[in-house]
């Protein structure tokens, strides 16, 4: 959720009117995120909207500030669509009780949530109300379908990492479509619309050159991850020099040691540092003996995942986890 949609809801709020809020803007509540989810819809979105009242104005308020601090954070929604079911205890002997009321009300509810577990609502809520909402820092709300009558919904308030495809290759493919699952903004880039098309790169943001030599006029930025994946491997070199042109924060290219050691070569004579070189993860992805297209997906976009997880945390946050997780 951007800055501009918070200011609009605050403004319509203090005039005592309903926000209207486009459902691109808090993608959310559209069908094709809620993935089959029957109790999200635009609709809902609209009922949480009308149901904002003045005393929601600091929820949103403190969104704002977050945004200014560049903080990991959420607006989050708690959806009821079962308000006898949503505040009966229905915890069994394996999760952890949190007495005998579920939710706090068969009420919607809008929340602030950032990654230090500060909640911010204009609505009273039960002890599992707030293991919920803390939920959201896994997000989105990971336990969202755990207890009946009850859903749970989130935005974030910071950026998507951005990641960039040169090539739509097989592999490529495969990896726009997890990449999108897992919430990167996927952008492709090739010469050739027979394989850049709808069909292969359903969620991707497709870029179609005349020839790899326009590569160097697309805009990128130094939070970019980029991953060469070119067809047949042919336009590799471009695409490394290309990620080191902006600087990217992540560059990786796929291919074998001699061909990588081809492509060492032309982007040296092209001006690249050994440096720069050096900064390539080459081969692409984690190890775990991927051979397949889709194998190689997996391999690619768990590092991807990994890369954004130590870019986002510190090193006594990862700790943290892992001692969470028992490991």
């Amino acid at each position: 959720m951007h800055r501009a949609t918070i200011e609009r809801i605050i403004e319509a709020l203090e005039t005592g009117e309903h926000p209207v809020v486009p459902i691109d803007e808090v993608p959310c509540f559209a069908r094709s995120e809620a993935q089959g989810e029957p109790h999200i819809s635009p609709d809902v979105l609209t009922r949480i909207m009308n149901g904002l009242t003045k005393d929601d104005i600091p929820t949103f308020q403190r969104a704002l500030q977050a945004i200014d601090e560049d903080d990991l954070a959420w607006i989050g929604f708690k959806i009821v669509y079962d308000p006898a079911a949503a505040c009966a205890n229905v915890d069994n002997k394996v999760t952890k009780r949190y007495g005998s009321v579920g939710s706090a009300d068969g009420k919607d509810l809008v929340f602030f949530c950032n990654d230090a577990k500060e909640i911010v609502t204009s609505h009273s809520y039960s002890p599992r109300d707030l293991f919920q909402m803390k939920d959201v820092t896994r997000g989105p709300s990971m336990h969202n379908q755990q207890f009946d009558g009850v859903t749970w919904a989130s935005v974030p308030l910071f950026d998507t990492v951005r990641v960039w495809l040169i090539g739509a290759s097989d592999v490529s493919s495969e990896v726009a479509e997890l990449a999108h699952h897992v919430g990167f903004s996927v952008n492709v880039v090739d010469d050739d619309p027979a394989y850049l098309n709808e069909m292969r790169f359903a969620q991707a943001h497709r870029h179609v050159l005349s020839d790899f030599s326009q590569l160097a006029a697309i805009s990128g930025s130094s939070d970019d991850y980029v991953c060469v994946l070119t067809r047949g491997h042919m336009h590799d070199p471009e695409g490394c020099l290309w990620g080191s042109k902006i600087q990217a924060h992540y560059i990786g290219m796929m291919g074998c040691a001699g061909k990588n050691n081809t492509v060492h070569d032309l982007c040296i004579e092209q001006g690249l540092s050994e440096e720069q070189w050096d900064a390539i993860k080459r081969p692409i992805g984690l190890s775990f003996g991927a051979k397949t297209p889709a194998e190689l997906a997996i391999a690619i976009v768990g590092e991807l995942v990994d890369v954004r997880y130590r870019q986002r945390y510190s090193s006594d946050a990862r700790a943290q986890h892992e001692i969470d997780l028992g490991r």
